[in-house]
Formats: structure tokens, sequence, C-alpha cells
């Protein structure tokens, strides 16, 4: 696991850009835009996505979750428990930021189409962390630290600069 502020920011890049590639097809395909949206878009809206999750997760919800983690009343000498609480933070913000991020960038690409309404907010919420949780705690935390720890983790230590 990440340890240093550096080795932090590897991982989180590694972690938002499985996330959001996984999640952006996914909403796609929910909502119907498999077929509509070109490639260039695509790319456009992944690059958006990624920068924006990046943001969320370095300068907000990663720092605010790690404060709620090592307040909550648990065994902290296991890592399980810890990674399992983290995740689960970290799902819970995120999915409530993009969620709304998500909502504002369909709004603004088709305006006269999508309404910004509570419910509107409230399904997607619920749609998203149907799939980011398990995502998140059998997919891609799992894949993620094992390539951290395999290949970015060694790396830094033997170029410390």
């Amino acid at each position: 696991m990440p340890t240093t502020k550096k080795e932090s920011l590897y991982f989180g890049l590694m972690m938002c850009a499985g996330m959001v590639i996984v999640m952006t097809f996914y909403n796609m395909l929910v909502n119907g835009l498999t077929k509509e949206m070109g490639l260039a878009v695509l790319c456009l809206n992944l690059a958006i996505g990624f920068i924006a999750a990046f943001l969320l997760d370095f300068c907000l919800v990663g720092p605010l979750a790690k404060k709620i983690v090592f307040k909550l009343p648990f065994d902290k000498s296991k890592k399980i428990y810890i990674v399992l609480a983290m995740s689960t933070c970290m799902v819970l913000g995120m999915v409530i930021c993009m969620s709304f991020f998500g909502l504002v960038m369909a709004n603004m690409a088709d305006s006269e189409n999508n309404s910004f309404t509570f419910a509107n907010y409230a399904a997607t919420l619920g749609k998203n962390f149907i799939m980011a949780y398990p995502l998140q705690l059998l997919v891609m935390g799992p894949l993620v630290r094992f390539m951290f720890m395999r290949f970015v983790k060694p790396a830094l230590a033997a170029n410390p600069a």
C-alpha cells in the first residue's frame, strides 16, 4: 500500500483510471449511449471524468475518507479492516460526487432531454453505487493493489528521486 505522497499519487492515478474507464462504459450502457457516442466524444468524456475523479480523490474524498476511517472504532492492526473501511468510504464519497458530476455533464451536453432533479440524482446515485462498490472491492481494488505492489512500489524504491 502507498506510504508516501508520491506513492499515493501513483496509486490514486491507477485507481482513478480503472474506475473511471469501467464506470464510464457502465453509465453509457445503462443510459443507452453506446451507439450514439463517437470515439472523440468518448475520449473527451473519459479525460474529463478522469481529471474530475482524480482531483476529487486527491483533494477532497481521499483525505476525508482517511480521517473518517481512522476515527472509526475498529481494530486497526488488521490491514483488511482498514482496506475495507477505506474502500467503502472512498466509494461512497466518489459515487456521491461523480454522480452529481455526471448529471451536470449530461445536462450540459443535452439540456433539452435531461432534467437535473433530485429523483434523477438519487436514481443515478443508486445505479452507480450498485456497480462501483463491488467493482472496487472485488476487481479494481485487488487488481490495482497487486499492480502497485508488483510494479510501482519496487520501481519507486529503486529510483527514490
